[in-house]
């Protein structure tokens, strides 16, 4: 379980997220709509812990992860998070993109987790193309294997189908949505788009002015 407890962060003057408190169970596939620079974005970097909270705190599984003067870096969070441009490594392959989060594990069962996720997002044919060598949806496929791979306990994603056309929208959240189901992982979806959220078919949190305007929870 996440919890938030008025969390806030400031950038400059502006309160990009506003004394928010929310609760998220284990499991839930909950979507976070709002329009764009509406804090969306900085609240999920705030679960990751890529930002640090000015007031308010975070904890997961009751234990304080983040607060003005606690941060738990991301890799010790169990966070699996897919950036809207895919923020792949441009110098590794496919395949060792995938690895990247697989140092821990023996060298067999690195190799069987990595063939496994290719496979089951379908891009197992692209293993030793770099990211420079392949599409803007087949990047995505990649992010998202890498997110699961080392089985997160929380996957954040933020916008992961901007710029795509309809079609490979429509097929690639199936898949994410497939994938967290499959994984049993918490998810936290970001999205400017009504039909994205609705179709996640989770909790949805409404959020704008950098903070929660209702709440499905």
């Amino acid at each position: 379980m996440i919890e938030l407890e008025s969390v806030s962060k400031i950038f400059g003057s502006h309160p990009a997220v506003n004394r928010v408190s929310l609760t998220i169970p284990d499991r839930a596939q909950l979507a976070l709509l709002g329009p764009s620079g509406s804090g969306k974005t900085t609240l999920l970097r705030l679960i990751a812990g890529l930002e640090t909270p000015d007031s308010g705190k975070i904890t997961m599984d009751g234990r304080i992860v983040s607060s003005p003067d606690c941060m738990v870096p991301p890799s010790e969070r169990s966070i699996g998070f897919v950036f809207q441009n895919g923020a792949l490594w441009p110098h590794m392959t496919v395949a060792d993109n995938i690895r990247f989060g697989l140092s821990d594990l023996p060298s067999g069962e690195m190799e069987q987790r990595t063939r496994l996720l290719m496979e089951r997002t379908g891009i197992l044919r692209l293993a030793a193309r770099y990211p420079d060598e392949i599409s803007g949806g087949e990047a995505r496929r990649v992010a998202l294997a890498r997110a699961l791979a080392p089985r997160p306990k929380t996957l954040l994603c933020d916008e992961p189908l901007t710029n795509l056309d309809r079609t490979l929208r429509k097929d690639l959240l199936r898949l994410i949505i497939d994938s967290v189901r499959e994984s049993g992982a918490c998810m936290v979806y970001v999205t400017h788009d009504e039909g994205e959220a609705d179709e996640i078919g989770g909790p949805l949190i409404r959020f704008e002015n950098g903070t929660v305007t209702g709440s499905g929870i």
